[in-house]
């Protein structure tokens, strides 16, 4: 009996296998609202209780405000390594965002050791690593993730510039100190634990790059209309 199964063209197969893979940032984006509550409840019960300026309460208002979904980010990454999942981009970039978790803390507890105002113009810098720190972590474990997959620099750095995930996040570090120090010049200052939080908030634009990983996800996943 002779084989009627129609014959596989070579388009096909092109199509198959440059199908990109799916990295799965939609499951990085639950955890961002979670963190910017806590950070603004944090902020109000704390100026309630007349800790409008205590510095362990500032650190724990920034702390849920810019860094509470690198926490979950990172049990995201730990649950993927346990589940024994293939590596992607996200469990990449969360494990990177967990990483820098700790960088602020130390910044912030030195400012005020070496006696900067950290209510002041100087002190405009503070916001922005409790808001972007993890962010570094998670641009430099996605490149490194890029060299692992590729094997080279130059292809890593490759995939990298044309990555939307990566040259989001790379401008994010870029722009928001700016905007910092423009607010700060302009008069603002966190004198409370609610305006601590909102400068956080304002300031931790890290949705901004797995919300472009999963548009592109699901760009990608759309079955093509195409004849």
């Amino acid at each position: 009996m002779t084989d009627q199964s129609p014959p596989v063209e070579p388009e096909d197969v092109i199509e198959e296998v440059d199908e990109p893979e799916q990295e799965e940032f939609g499951e990085l984006l639950k955890f961002t609202a979670g963190g910017f509550a806590g950070g603004l409840v944090a902020g109000i019960i704390l100026d309630n209780l007349g800790f409008q300026r205590s510095p362990l309460g500032q650190w724990l208002v920034r702390t849920l405000a810019g860094e509470g979904e690198s926490i979950f980010e990172g049990f995201y990454a730990f649950r993927q390594r346990l589940r024994q999942a293939s590596g992607t981009m996200a469990e990449a970039y969360g494990w990177g965002k967990l990483a820098g978790m700790a960088v602020p803390w130390v910044i912030d507890g030195f400012s005020r050791l070496l006696g900067i105002n950290v209510y002041g113009i100087e002190g405009f810098y503070i916001p922005y690593f409790y808001a972007l720190s993890d962010q570094f972590g998670a641009n430099v474990s996605g490149l490194l993730f890029f060299r692992r997959k590729e094997g080279n620099w130059a292809s890593a750095i490759q995939r990298y510039i044309r990555h939307p995930v990566m040259l989001t996040s790379l401008a994010i570090l870029l722009l928001v100190p700016l905007g910092l120090l423009s607010a700060r010049l302009l008069g603002f200052s966190p004198t409370t634990q609610v305006y601590t939080a909102l400068e956080t908030i304002a300031a931790n634009l890290c949705w901004l790059p797995p919300t472009v990983g999963w548009l592109r996800d699901r760009r990608h996943s759309r079955p093509s209309t195409s004849n």
